[in-house]
């Protein structure tokens, strides 16, 4: 999956058909790759900090360093001699747009996440591709991404495209779109 990216051919996980329609639409917006992430766990006491995380499908200019791996998740349920080929590493610090493209069922429509933030170069000590992430007001995004339905998943570039892709999906397709740019 990880070649598959970073060969500008959008490659999500856990059959994450939204991903993989945010991952495409933020490459064709930065004209580079782009990656599924998970929402994880807060960093720290800063409240504008979480960190990011998946166990490992980036695509390798992601990386500040990266390492061919065993699947750590994987080899815990199968066994290490069926789970190589994993790519593990630190995201690079650099500015991201984040995006999450949903249907809502309830309402008949399709709306989005866009939002804009840094990978820092906080400590960090882990496994998969992972960073942490500075957003402002990051604790109401994360409340809005409860109260509205998003998904555990949200595509990333290591571009500040928001206010394309906000433009694009609200005013040319009529999306409802909420935003943390």
């Amino acid at each position: 999956m990880s070649m598959f990216s970073e060969g500008l051919i959008p490659a999500a996980c856990e059959v994450d058909i939204s991903g993989l329609i945010g991952m495409l639409i933020l490459q064709l917006a930065s004209e580079s790759p782009s990656a599924i992430l998970d929402w994880n766990n807060n960093y720290g006491d800063d409240p504008n900090k979480m960190v990011l995380f998946h166990c490992s499908n980036l695509p390798k200019s992601f990386f500040k360093d990266t390492k061919m791996t065993i699947h750590p998740i994987i080899a815990d349920q199968k066994g290490g001699d069926v789970s190589f080929g994993a790519i593990q590493g630190r995201i690079k610090a650099k500015p991201c747009t984040l995006l999450r493209v949903e249907t809502d069922d309830f309402f008949g429509e399709i709306k989005a996440l866009v939002i804009e933030g840094n990978y820092t170069n906080d400590l960090l000590d882990t496994f998969g591709g992972y960073g942490v992430i500075e957003i402002p007001n990051l604790q109401e995004v994360l409340k809005m991404v409860c109260k509205e339905g998003f998904a555990h998943h949200i595509a990333a570039s290591l571009n500040e495209v928001g206010d394309i892709i906000t433009e694009a999906l609200s005013n040319y397709l009529g999306w409802n779109v909420h935003t943390q740019l």
